[in-house]
């Protein structure tokens, strides 16, 4: 009668040995932390994570590669920064489950503040020519919602969203026909989170400047203000209030 191997077979099958570098890539305290900072869905840079978890940024560095890595983290570069973010919806249920799991009491992601900024900006504002700061993102979430937009991933309209944008008076006239793609998604650097840029972003905020539902200032500057015919519209067409970008 053959006796058992007294070992297990040194070379580990490869979905065994993904899942163990998974595990392993949040078995630490400062990449936990780092992730349970990222469950929040915004992105930070490696500095303010160091800052964050109070740890050296050359520390923080290497446990960003770790995470990267496993392909629990992705970077997104925007402007001059490199933002660090959750690789997926599905990546952040899985974490967040696991903080659950480990935390019983725990009922909401772990919070820190988002940068500052000078209100009117944080509050609704251009970034190049479409939406962004609080009213760009409660534009782009409640697309999300109603299945006008696609988040997960790359931003995608829908048909539901042609649609919409007919019914909207939004212009999609030349879609496809040049390099701008019909959407896509842009980081909002207060918000850090995406939300909707690419020729349907741009023609929204075209469209509400025409119709006066968004004003710039007295004083000019990339600043919007969002007027009471345009709090009307958007509630109509999104169902959106002030209270989502107050």
């Amino acid at each position: 009668m053959n006796e058992p191997p007294s070992s297990m077979p040194t070379d580990a099958p490869a979905p065994a040995a993904r899942l163990a570098a998974f595990a392993a890539a949040l078995a630490d305290e400062t990449r936990a932390a780092i992730c349970m900072t990222l469950l929040e869905g915004r992105a930070w840079t490696a500095g303010e994570l160091a800052r964050i978890t109070a740890v050296a940024p050359s520390t923080v560095s290497g446990h960003l590669t770790r995470l990267l890595d496993a392909g629990i983290c992705v970077t997104e570069r925007q402007g001059r920064h490199s933002y660090v973010r959750i690789a997926d919806a599905a990546t952040a249920r899985l974490v967040d489950e696991i903080a659950s799991h480990a935390i019983p009491d725990r009922d909401a992601a772990h919070a820190v503040p988002v940068v500052a900024a000078p209100d009117p900006l944080a509050r609704a504002r251009t970034c190049y020519d479409h939406f962004a700061g609080r009213f760009g993102m409660a534009v782009t979430d409640a697309m999300g919602r109603r299945g006008l937009l696609r988040t997960q991933g790359v931003f995608e309209l829908t048909d539901d969203g042609r649609a919409w944008c007919t019914e909207a008076g939004i212009s999609l006239a030349g879609a496809g026909s040049g390099r701008r793609p019909l959407a896509s998604s842009c980081l909002d650097w207060t918000e850090r989170r995406r939300h909707l840029g690419g020729l349907t972003g741009a023609r929204l905020c075209a469209r509400a400047l025409d119709a006066e539902w968004v004003v710039r200032p007295a004083g000019g500057g990339r600043g919007l203000e969002v007027t009471a015919a345009g709090e009307r519209a958007f509630g109509e067409l999104l169902g959106i209030t002030p209270a989502a970008w107050s």
